[in-house]
């Protein structure tokens, strides 16, 4: 097959990328990386296509190669085709280079024992190095593209195998002295660097030989592979993280061996090389080096953090919120060792006067207030781990900081943060001719946030708003309770008033300490059970009362629900009200709930509600308080789909929602039924877990066929032999088609699943029929009356039917013996088809030859022309 045009890759691609799932699951799946790889070579194709063709194997690689095998192939391919390219320039270099270091990253081919690997590896630090590759494989005008590409290939790869470019640093700490790309070789190197100063200490090489080897890059020694199985894989994240600068395994193992002179001296010298040519870079770069270099220099022994102080001069008045993130994560891992008194001040000073700009974009605000709730302090006060502001932070400092209702959400809660910081270090005292102190602040602010919350018909994410501020002060000062005892007060105050919140007093109770959960509780039972009888909140009222009921107001609470029993006619008031009672049960309360549960037994409306009801006052008549909690608590194995009651297993929902499991069916096609007046499809189904009630549903797209009934089958276990399954077909138009499958069945443990099966084809032979068996002796008769019927509304036409070993009389006793209308064996045979709907195929086979036998053929539906000769081309060949 010669190569695709334009066109037709133009359709694949777009096919692929509308649903590359689906696109994998289809005919073409297997044949696309494939024919992407030998159309990369073909001439007929523009530079332009093949580049689309590299971008998609840079966007999937994983499915175009999904396995170590699959990407080495590709890899190889790809490497061949990069040698193969003319020595004129080409737009076509970088991709392949980025596209082979792809797909063995991807793949899981990069290895020692990978060919293509130990190809790739050579060439790109030969790349790197601007090395002569002879042939004219380098054009002048590509060569700094290309050096540029070959780091970038080389830092993917050292990241996804750290210390596999170890041996190297000498040799990539010459080149950056040199002229060449400054960033991508500085960002290799300060990987590279890093990386090793972790695993070297873990096998016991020596440093300074690595940093002084000036290895050749394009040497046919084998690859040394030494440093990367010392490794585990990716060590950590390769993004500025100040939170958790002070920890992790690359932290302890950094102090696991002290370096001689000679090599701390190398690698002072390494570091300052870098951190020279920094200022080359561009901000995100300069960033990514500066945590590297930072986090390698962390802990190591002989490294004074100064080296970074003629960077800090340049970077504390920066405006690039990139460096000044860097900036934080280095006072996070050195600390005072780097940064004075003044600094930090300076510092401090700065973020705060900056996120009270009034003209920054949200994300940028939002960027400065994290920095000053996360700010990394010289000497911090407190356990390690714990919240706190920082100490210069004062009242003062933060005073345009205050949050207001003025702000943006995420602004608001991100200043309130702020203010709860400060209010957990004040002492409730207000200064002369001062603001008020910040917890007074917090209060109005809180009254403020619930009386918007309060508003009939406010917008939910004022609420949002309001249940998500009332979180973080309770989160941040639970300790306090001048600040938690109003905040319980307003809270009460906003269930008064708009019970519909009663979802979000839930979610808060789920999630706040014990400190704030308990005393909210009794006040909000409060709320609910002072106001008895009918109400239009009622649903709300059960939903939190379901919520808050406990052992404690017992009388309160049965009263409430014998109040509001004769009001609960609706089935989820109904459920609403059980679930009371299920709390009760829980909290072991008994007495006058063993009344209501037996009046509710006999006069609620809905059988269920009965059931549940009746349930209830069973287990709290013979159970203990132990053991009735077992019996209303989650169950651990997922329940049968019996009855309603399941509803009390954990497993409820699952039992009842139809959930999308993997293929536990395996569906094929039997032999062909020619029986009946519609032509059936015979299905042979394979289980390979027992199921029940399985349900296939088909569906044909377009007008082909009409609507396909559901196959149903009671149970289907492994290894038992199942009945085929008939499907009847009834198509509008003789032409195959392709049907989806869809099935839906009950697993043992009470589970109901759908999957989708692979699809079923419908051949064109699929739909023969038979005419009706003509009278004894009159065959010849009615095939000649039915043959000239056919014209002049018709065609007629002529195939060559090629024959295998079989002969003619093989083939047509295999294939056509149904449809055999006269014969005389073995030199002719008269073939009279019916095709649904209403179409009949008339075929003479007569005067065979060795090879093949000529067909005369007449149908009254052209359309079927192409089929039927496809068809009878197949059958020499068909089993």
């Amino acid at each position: 097959m010669g190569p695709l045009s334009r066109d037709v890759w133009a359709q694949r691609l777009g096919a692929f990328r509308a649903s590359p799932s689906a696109f994998m699951a289809g005919p073409e799946a297997e044949d696309l990386g494939r024919d992407l790889l030998s159309d990369l070579r073909s001439e007929k194709l523009s530079e332009q296509t093949k580049v689309s063709l590299l971008a998609l194997s840079l966007e999937y690689p994983a499915q175009l190669w999904p396995d170590a095998s699959a990407a080495e192939v590709a890899a190889t391919s790809l490497l061949d085709t990069l040698v193969l390219l003319p020595p004129r320039p080409s737009a076509l270099r970088r991709p392949l280079l980025l596209a082979a270091t792809t797909a063995l990253a991807v793949g899981g081919a990069l290895g020692p024992t990978s060919g293509a690997s130990c190809r790739l590896l050579p060439l790109l630090l030969g790349l790197a190095a601007g090395s002569d590759l002879g042939r004219g494989f380098v054009p002048a005008s590509e060569q700094r593209p290309l050096q540029a590409t070959a780091c970038e290939c080389l830092r993917e790869l050292e990241s996804c195998k750290p210390g596999l470019l170890g041996g190297s640093l000498g040799l990539l700490r010459g080149l950056l002295g040199q002229e060449g790309p400054v960033q991508p070789l500085s960002l290799l190197l300060s990987l590279a660097l890093r990386n090793t100063l972790v695993l070297q200490s873990r096998a016991g090489a020596g440093l300074g030989a690595l940093l002084t080897a000036r290895v050749s890059p394009t040497g046919g020694g084998p690859w040394d592979w030494t440093l990367v199985e010392e490794g585990d894989g990716r060590l950590q994240p390769q993004a500025p993280s100040w939170p958790a600068a002070e920890a992790g395994e690359g932290a302890r193992s950094l102090t696991a061996r002290e370096h001689s002179p000679e090599e701390a001296r190398e690698l002072r010298a390494a570091v300052a090389q870098l951190l020279d040519t920094s200022y080359l870079l561009t901000p995100v770069a300069q960033a990514q080096l500066l945590w590297l270099l930072g986090w390698a220099l962390r802990g190591l022994q002989g490294q004074p953090p100064a080296l970074f102080k003629p960077q800090l001069v340049r970077l504390l008045g920066t405006a690039q919120l990139a460096l000044l993130h860097a900036v934080l994560a280095l006072k996070a891992a050195f600390g005072e060792a780097l940064f004075t008194a003044q600094d930090e001040t300076l510092l401090l000073r700065r973020l705060t006067l900056a996120a009270q700009h009034p003209a920054l974009p949200p994300s940028t605000h939002l960027f400065y207030l994290h920095c000053l709730l996360s700010f990394p302090e010289n000497c911090p006060l407190g356990p390690e781990g714990e919240e706190a502001a920082p100490l210069l932070l004062g009242p003062q400092l933060c005073r345009g900081l205050l949050p207001s209702l003025l702000h943006e959400p995420m602004a608001l809660l991100a200043r309130l943060h702020l203010l709860c910081l400060l209010c957990a270090e004040d002492e409730e005292e207000e200064e002369k001719g001062q603001l008020p102190s910040p917890g007074h602040y917090l209060e109005e602010l809180l009254a403020g946030l619930w009386q918007r919350a309060a508003l009939e018909g406010g917008p939910r994410a004022l609420a949002t708003l309001c249940f998500q501020a009332s979180y973080l002060v309770a989160r941040c000062l639970a300790g306090q309770p001048t600040v938690l005892t109003p905040l319980i007060h307003g809270l009460a105050q906003l269930y008064r008033a708009r019970p519909m919140l009663a979802p979000h007093f839930v979610d808060l109770l789920d999630q706040v300490d014990p400190e704030l959960r308990e005393p909210l509780k009794v006040v909000l039972r409060q709320e609910v059970v002072s106001r008895p009888g009918r109400d239009e909140a009622l649903c709300w009222h059960l939903q939190m009362l379901a919520r808050v009921a406990d052992g404690d107001a017992q009388s309160a609470t049965l009263n409430f629900l014998r109040a509001v029993a004769a009001h609960c006619t609706s089935w989820d008031l109904q459920q609403g009200l059980l679930q009371v009672c299920r709390a009760l049960l829980r909290a072991g309360v008994g007495g006058g709930l063993v009344d209501l549960l037996q009046v509710l037994a006999r006069q609620l409306e809905d059988p269920d509600g009965r059931d549940h009801a009746r349930l209830y006052y069973i287990l709290l008549a013979h159970l203990a308080g132990p053991k009735l909690g077992v019996a209303l608590g989650p169950s651990l194995a997922t329940p049968a789909l019996a009855s309603s009651l399941v509803a009390e297993n954990q497993g409820f929902v699952a039992a009842l929602m139809v959930q999308e499991a993997p293929a536990l069916i395996r569906l094929s096609m039997g032999s062909h039924v020619v029986k009946g007046p519609l032509p059936v499809l015979q299905l042979l189904p394979e289980a390979l877990e027992p199921i029940y009630s399985l349900e296939l549903r088909f569906h044909v797209e377009g007008q082909l066929y009409a609507p396909l009934e559901a196959v149903h089958v009671p149970c289907l276990c492994p290894g038992r032999p199942a009945r085929p399954l008939l499907l009847p077909l009834q198509p509008r138009r003789p032409a195959p088609a392709q049907l989806d499958v869809h099935a839906l069945y009950t697993t043992s443990t009470g589970l109901t699943c759908h999957v989708h099966l692979p699809p079923l084809f419908v051949n064109f032979a699929d739909l023969f029929l038979p005419f009706p068996q003509p009278p004894e002796g009159t065959g010849l008769g009615f095939f000649e009356e039915l043959w000239d019927s056919c014209l002049p509304e018709g065609a007629e036409s002529r195939v060559w039917c090629p024959l295998g070993p079989q002969g003619l009389e093989g083939l047509v006793s295999r294939h056509l013996e149904p449809f055999v209308v006269m014969a005389q064996p073995p030199t002719s045979y008269y073939v009279a088809i019916h095709l649904p709907p209403d179409s009949k195929l008339l075929l003479r086979l007569e005067a065979a030859l060795a090879d093949g036998v000529p067909v005369a053929l007449r149908t009254d539906d052209w359309a079927v022309l192409p089929l039927v000769g496809d068809y009878l081309r197949g059958l020499a060949a068909a089993v």
